[in-house]
């Protein structure tokens, strides 16, 4: 079913929910989250909670440079974060309390630099050792404010830990079987939801619906898509071997390509209302559409 202009319409259904505790690493796919104010949270951890940096500089680290972190998985335990990677032991990275910890590791996020807690040698050796370079591991600072860029946002304060800018990607499976459609005519392999690593999937829209929703609400929670998200070679990178394949940003260009921000896909979502709401794989959003 299609939104009317000026109306509302339940329709929009949730159909995936991932979270990214380690920035640029694998995710993990879940039923249920939690709306924090900087994103997803599940179990106490939040999405992009933690970040590999350059071990000299500082500077973030992602699959642009090494593809190698798609295969870096989280898996979340009673008190600690668990790593694990191909030829490596497993690391657990305790959760602790921030309360008991000074953040003094400088890290940089695009152009953003603030201090964060370094989670020590060991947790630095093993990333080293799996990346094959310097690196550690850093986690957001909670009392640092980091807010989504206002002229997107319509000045709705949103926070971010290491996300690139904003808290949520939301994208539609119909968008990626529009994708895959095309990419089947040019006689290529369909691609699978990771590439895009959406935070939300949704169902029962069509291709490109959720660039025109001025809001998804679900009784006291409210998201909002304020910015097309621009799209880098990540989406090239199969997340199952972390290596190069097919690049489909050239397909993508034929019909998302956004004026000023390049080739685009998907939604970067802020949350306007529902702080601590608990989000479920299944349950519906109403819909109010931009036209």
């Amino acid at each position: 079913m299609r939104g009317a202009p000026g109306k509302t319409a339940e329709m929009a259904r949730v159909a995936g929910l991932h979270l990214y505790p380690v920035k640029s690493c694998a995710g993990i796919s879940l039923q249920s989250v939690t709306i924090g104010r900087a994103g997803f949270e599940h179990a106490g951890v939040g999405d992009r909670e933690w970040m590999v940096v350059d071990g000299v500089t500082g500077i973030f680290l992602t699959q642009r440079q090494l593809p190698r972190m798609a295969l870096i998985q989280p898996a979340m335990q009673a008190s600690a974060l668990q790593l694990t990677a191909p030829g490596q032991a497993p690391l657990s990275v305790p959760l602790g309390d921030f309360a008991l910890h000074q953040a003094t590791l400088s890290v940089k996020v695009w152009n953003h630099s603030c201090m964060a807690f370094d989670e020590g040698d060991a947790a630095a050796a093993w990333l080293t050792g799996v990346l094959g370079r310097p690196a550690r591991l850093a986690r957001f600072d909670p009392s640092h404010r980091r807010l989504s860029n206002r002229e997107w946002t319509q000045n709705v304060e949103a926070l971010n830990r290491f996300s690139d800018g904003y808290p949520i990607l939301t994208i539609s499976q119909s968008s990626l079987d529009e994708l895959n459609d095309r990419l089947a005519e040019a006689g290529r392999d369909p691609l699978p939801m990771n590439r895009f690593r959406p935070n939300l999937v949704i169902d029962d829209v069509g291709p490109g619906d959720e660039d025109r929703f001025v809001s998804l609400t679900r009784g006291d929670l409210a998201l909002a898509p304020v910015k097309p998200c621009p799209r880098c070679p990540i989406p090239s990178i199969d997340q199952a071997t972390g290596t190069f394949g097919d690049d489909p940003l050239d397909i993508l260009s034929r019909y998302r390509d956004h004026k000023t921000l390049g080739v685009v896909f998907g939604q970067n979502t802020v949350v306007t209302a529902g702080f601590g709401a608990t989000l479920t794989v299944g349950e519906r959003f109403t819909t109010e559409w931009n036209f």
